[in-house]
């Protein structure tokens, strides 16, 4: 019997409606296979939360979360919070602490009517983007001087160690590998002479460890263009933390939308528990209307399951989200269907249930 403890932040607006629908998915497949056991502890912690204690979670959350082999998120913001304190004082503490260094974000058309793009099918978009999730532009580093004044200057400094850019490019090249893709990184080195030069100079060393794997390089807003117009250049890409953030949701966008966008926090070395996410926003105007797209967030159920070894599991959970994307009467409106978010979930637990071993 395998057991994996999880802790739950359902969050803000319709973080609760989609997490439930996940947590759905993980009791059905106990339900199937008497191997796994999934146990669920949820904390209140998000917005909300914070407009009563003036926090956003509990100041030993880290310690509680600890204990966890994973943790599930749902959403984060809401109306009257601050965007930078909902990100900062929850999502971005989490990966920071745990050491949450590599983002996966996986770029897969599931079906060739979900994308805007003219003559492009399910085969030219295909791609999985790494991104560098725990320094870069996203630090924090800075500083605010004569605030108010006349002459006020801020300064945002991107940090670029060389562990934590080595990390993360060979954790992608040890992808590329695994899977026999190619890489591509994606960096601005022509503007950015100190940060972006560092991070091609890297690639280029840790790539002479990995003859066999072929590589690409491109500046961002080329690789954006690309996105758009030749999407099929893309097998595994790797990028810092700004540049992976912005063209994820370009990934989305060519994909079906932000209802389909999901992503995993990962500590590889497993000392401390990874996080799973649908990445679409807390959606606070359709909140409680039983209307959200759960496909994220069950999508990130996959890639959790993955995590744990259970990638029989993760597939299958996968091939359920391929089967109901091309009906709609079991999508939600933002897919041109009619069904709500609950009767989704049943769906994945029929789906899952017809292909159980």
């Amino acid at each position: 019997m395998k057991k994996f403890n999880i802790a739950l932040i359902p969050g803000d607006g319709i973080g609760p409606e989609v997490v439930a629908e996940g947590v759905k998915v993980l009791k059905a497949i106990e339900t199937f296979d008497e191997k796994l056991e999934f146990s669920f502890t949820e904390f209140p912690w998000g917005s909300e939360y914070y407009l009563m204690h003036g926090k956003m979670m509990a100041p030993d959350g880290i310690d509680r979360l600890k204990q966890f082999d994973a943790i599930y998120l749902g959403a984060v913001g809401y109306p009257g919070v601050p965007d930078h304190i909902s990100l900062w004082d929850l999502l971005l503490i989490i990966r920071k602490e745990f050491d949450q260094y590599v983002n996966l974000r996986p770029i897969t058309l599931l079906d060739s009517t979900l994308t805007p793009l003219k003559e492009k099918e399910k085969e030219d978009i295909d791609m999985l983007v790494i991104r560098e999730n725990s320094e870069g532009e996203y630090a924090g580093a800075g500083d605010w001087l004569f605030k108010g004044k006349p002459e006020e200057v801020v300064l945002q400094t991107g940090v670029f160690s060389r562990k934590g850019t080595e990390r993360i490019i060979r954790y992608a090249y040890e992808e590329a590998r695994k899977t026999n893709k190619t890489l591509t990184s994606i960096s601005k080195g022509n503007a950015l002479n100190y940060s972006m030069v560092f991070w091609d100079e890297v690639f280029a060393e840790i790539g002479t460890e990995y003859p066999d794997v072929k590589t690409y390089s491109y500046l961002v807003d080329a690789a954006s263009l690309y996105f758009v117009t030749n999407p099929e250049r893309f097998e595994i890409v790797v990028t810092s933390n700004l540049f992976g953030d912005i063209i994820t949701d370009i990934g989305a966008a060519i994909t079906g939308g932000m209802g389909l966008a999901t992503g995993a926090n990962i500590n590889p070395e497993r000392e401390y528990p990874s996080m799973f996410e649908p990445v679409h926003g807390s959606a606070p105007d359709i909140a409680g209307k039983n209307i959200s797209n759960p496909i994220a967030a069950i999508w990130s159920i996959s890639q959790m399951l993955d995590f744990f070894g259970e990638e029989v599991w993760g597939e299958r959970v996968l091939d359920a989200i391929k089967d109901i994307i091309t009906d709609t009467d079991y999508l939600t409106p933002d897919l041109g269907g009619k069904a709500t978010t609950a009767e989704v979930g049943d769906r994945f637990v029929h789906l899952l249930q017809k292909n159980a071993p």
